[in-house]
């Protein structure tokens, strides 16, 4: 996680849900993320145009450059992306279900550092 967050990010995005870091998409991902917050995944997520600003400009300039996060998944969601996949790979689909951690985008639920955008295999816990 860079270390400049927008106070705006936290507040209108991780309010919601985990502040997922930039780097986990593509700048072309995020642009297309923020253009479409009247349909953010089913929900209507539009924010006042300074903080629009301000948090696709963060994102376009810490969006994912190493190869291995560079990909558009599909419907730019992290959990679509090939890294992800591999990555929890070993994940049961009953283990995403329990409703001690609901969804493959629950991060936190496992990665306890993860609005920090520490996701080290070593600290994970996968919860009962």
């Amino acid at each position: 996680m860079p270390v400049s967050i927008p106070k705006a990010y936290t507040a209108e995005c991780a309010s919601c849900h985990t502040a997922y870091a930039p780097g986990l998409l593509p700048a072309k991902s995020w642009q297309s993320i923020m253009g479409t917050l009247d349909k953010h995944y089913g929900s209507d997520a539009s924010i006042d145009p300074k903080a629009l600003k301000e948090i696709s400009a963060w994102l376009q300039t810490y969006g994912a450059s190493a190869r291995k996060f560079a990909e558009v998944p599909p419907e730019n969601r992290i959990t679509n992306s090939e890294w992800f996949n591999r990555k929890h790979r070993e994940i049961k689909k009953d283990v995403w279900l329990r409703a001690s951690i609901k969804s493959r985008s629950n991060c936190m639920a496992c990665h306890q550092q993860a609005s920090k955008g520490d996701f080290d295999d070593d600290s994970v816990r996968i919860p009962k």
